[in-house]
């Protein structure tokens, strides 16, 4: 993603836009063992301030979440329950909303992400934010407050697929209080076996949910 390209995709639109705006785009990770990656299914949007599931409700801002307030692009990795979470700033610097990548449908480096998963079951390597993050094989906060227009850890605007239907709903595994709780913010392809929690009635095997 060039600069360019970031300030365009960003552009001051609303986070929940971007969210799905970002579903079908190929998110990169130049990692140690080669270029892994794959099309985001899942996102979700987190409206800062005055969201009470957002990391930054009422203006908290601490050295862990100090990437929520830097310009669009900007890499925010954090841990929940020993898991590491990929979230992207959203909007202009000091604006703290953000974007949870929650989950993948894997395309680049394959044998790569299954070893590092250690899963039988190809569909459950990425379909929730903590295993995309292991598969990937990023289980730090290294990249934190680095712009993805220069960082290992980016996304390929050029290179996306159309979902067919876009879904929404709330969000999973927030702390169930707060009026923000149950927000339809949580966007998905609908019918991806990638996006977690998916029913297996509800798989798309053939089409994967996109657009043909």
């Amino acid at each position: 993603m060039s600069v360019q390209q970031l300030i365009d995709f960003f552009d001051h639109r609303p986070t929940e836009l971007i969210a799905q705006d970002l579903l079908g785009k190929t998110l990169l990770y130049h990692g140690p063992k080669g270029t892994v990656g794959g099309l985001i299914v899942e996102t979700e949007a987190y409206l800062g301030q005055q969201d009470t599931a957002a990391h930054a409700y009422q203006g908290h801002r601490s050295k862990a979440n100090e990437p929520l307030y830097g310009p669009p692009g900007t890499i925010y990795i954090y841990q929940r329950h020993s898991q590491y979470c990929f979230d992207i700033a959203a909007q202009a610097k000091d604006i703290p909303q953000g974007i949870l990548i929650r989950g993948l449908e894997p395309t680049i480096g394959l044998a790569i992400m299954q070893q590092n998963r250690q899963r039988p079951n190809f569909y459950e390597i990425t379909n929730g934010p903590g295993k995309l993050m292991q598969a990937l094989g990023i289980q730090s906060t290294d990249m934190n407050n680095l712009q993805m227009d220069h960082a290992p850890l980016t996304i390929d605007l050029t290179t996306f697929k159309t979902p067919k239907t876009i879904e929404n709903s709330a969000r999973i595994g927030v702390r169930k209080n707060g009026a923000w709780v149950d927000k339809p913010l949580r966007f998905f392809v609908a019918g991806n076996p990638y996006v977690s929690k998916i029913r297996k009635r509800e798989m798309q095997l053939e089409t994967r949910g996109w657009q043909y």
